[in-house]
Order: C-alpha cells, then structure tokens, then sequence
C-alpha cells in the first residue's frame, strides 16, 4: 500500500506547484500550500525540483489543463529537469489519466531539458494502486526523446473493461536508462510492450508484477527476451517486485542468462518461501549479485537466516521484520496487503 507521495525523484526534491488560482483556493481551505517566499524561491530556480503538478481532488476549481498552463507561463520549461505528475481529473471520468497525456503532449516541445517523468503519483488516500487508470503512454514518450528515466503508476481496473488501460508499447528510445511500471496488477500485454522495446541505453528496469486478481497475468514467457539477455544490452538491474508468486520468477531467473551480468535483484514486497529460496542457494548464478533485495518474504526463520549466511558476500535485505505469515494457503504481495 503506497501511502506517501515521493519527496525526491530524478535526484532531485519534490516541489509541489500550485498555481495563482490554487494558490488562492488553499488560503480557504485546509490543504497544504508553499509559503509565497519558498514558491518564489522554487519558480526563480525550476532546474533544482522536481515539480509535482496536480488537481485537487476534493474541491477541483482548476483542471488540470490550466494548471499546467500556467505552470508554463510561471517557470523556463527548458529548465526544468524532473516533472511528478499526479490527479490529473475525477477519478470517475472515462479516461482520468488523459489530461496529463495531452497537455505533456502539447507542450512537449518546450521541456527541452526534461530528463526525469513520473506519471501517477497518487497515494491510496486518493485512490488505490489497482484502481488507477492510466491511457496509452507509449506517445509521450515518443515525444519526449531525451528523457532518461520513466516511472508510471497504474494500469487500470480489472472489473471496468470499458475503460482507459495504459499502453507501453514504446518500440525504440534511445536516452532511456530507467523504467519503471508500478501497479497492482501488471497484464501480459504491457509486460510484452515493453520486453520488445528497443531500449539500447536502459540499465535499470523495475516492473512491479502484482495478482491475477488486478490483471496481474505477467509470466517469465512475456518477459523471454529480458531474461535472456537479448532485450538491454546494458540492462545491470532487474527488479520484479509485488509478486504473487516470487518462487516461480525465482525459478525462470535461476535459468536466465540475463542474471549473470546484473549487479542488483530486487524480488522485494514480495511472496518468496522456502521454496524459492532453496533456488537462490542452489543456483550459483544468484552469488555474482552485488545486492538482493528480498524484504517483504513469506520465509521461516531457519531459512531467512540461511540466505543471509549464503549471501554474507552479497548485500542482501531481509529482516526480521520484513518476514510475513500466510493466512491460510494464502500469501500476498506487499502492495495488496
């Protein structure tokens, strides 16, 4: 469950920008607005945030269009690095996540200097992960070619077939370093965009995978040409996260050539038992890591402190605190617990 809005992203803090008209709205209620000096400090200086830019979703008196409108006219978009985009509409509306894509795409050719861009930084206060909708992105970023890193939150509920589900079929882009696609439940199809992507520059590439429940129906097949290698060229971290079912990624990643060149694994918020980990032991691919994340875990003690033993080489992250038990048969991942 994502309970905080990021504080930094890109490397950078996280801003967030209201506009004139926000900006007066607040002094009426009781959301959280800038001080007028550190507002005015931010807009003289876009380059060192990153600006979160959203609607209020409880009393929405400016949309999104207008926001970001302005947001225009009061910073150089050519300085700015890092953009968070959060509520972009009601969440009711047929395609919540379409105004933030059109004005990105309206405007894309001022942020010349954009490197940064996170799409759906909404909390479960706002909205819950497996609930939120995102449209097709794949143009976006197709319109923004020097962007290094892409993070995306949600890809649409699984019971409303009518409406909006986030696309990623980015064919080829060639500043991407990192992409990350988190979500309650990550669909094949998405999972198959992106694995033939031409992506010759990526190094870090985090999916969350999430339960069948969300249309979560990602398998180690949809993802053929990342685990062999031949998908990122420089790809040196792998993260799959929010399993429902950590053993069996454990199993196709013990086979995958890709782990053989990675620095870092992170199978974290996930479901990994015994069972799992007895791979991780037995596969000595698994001891060329630099770090393996596995907090969030469903392992006994014995064997949690077996992996740290076996790992002593490797920075590994598993706690006490990090072990779950199951409720019954059943075991869930961290963000739909």
């Amino acid at each position: 469950m994502i309970i905080h809005h990021l504080g930094e992203f890109g490397g950078l803090p996280v801003f967030d920008y209201l506009s004139p008209q926000g900006m007066a709205s607040t002094r009426s209620s009781d959301r959280a607005a800038p001080g007028p000096l550190a507002r005015s400090e931010a807009l003289r200086t876009p380059e060192a945030h990153a600006w979160r830019l959203q609607v209020d979703i409880y009393e929405p008196e400016e949309s999104f269009a207008a926001c970001f409108a302005s947001f225009v006219e009061e910073v150089d978009p050519a300085a700015v690095r890092a953009l968070v985009i959060g509520v972009a509409d009601d969440f009711e509306a047929q395609e919540p996540g379409l105004p933030a894509r059109e004005a990105l795409l309206a405007h894309a050719h001022l942020f010349t200097g954009l490197e940064s861009l996170f799409i759906g930084d909404i909390v479960a206060e706002e909205w819950e992960l497996s609930w939120i909708h995102q449209p097709d992105l794949a143009p976006v970023l197709a319109a923004y070619p020097r962007l290094t890193e892409f993070a995306v939150r949600g890809t649409g509920d699984p019971y409303l077939n009518e409406r909006s589900r986030l696309g990623l079929d980015i064919v080829r882009h060639d500043a991407l370093r990192t992409l990350t696609v988190q979500s309650g439940g990550l669909p094949a199809e998405v999972a198959r965009g992106i694995d033939t992507a031409d992506l010759p520059e990526l190094e870090n590439l985090e999916l969350w995978l999430g339960v069948g429940e969300y249309r979560g129906d990602t398998t180690p097949q949809d993802l053929a040409r990342t685990l062999s290698g031949e998908a990122f060229p420089a790809l040196n971290h792998l993260g799959l996260r929010d399993a429902e079912d950590t053993d069996l990624w454990v199993r196709a990643l013990a086979e995958a050539p890709v782990v053989g060149r990675l620095r870092s694994l992170d199978l974290s918020m996930g479901t990994l038992t015994d069972e799992g980990a007895r791979v991780l032991l037995d596969a000595p691919v698994f001891r060329g890591l630099g770090r393996l994340d596995l907090s969030h875990h469903y392992m006994s003690e014995e064997m949690e402190a077996g992996v740290r033993e076996a790992f002593a080489e490797v920075r590994v992250d598993v706690r006490a605190e990090d072990r779950r038990v199951p409720e019954g048969e059943w075991r869930f991942p961290s963000a739909t617990e």
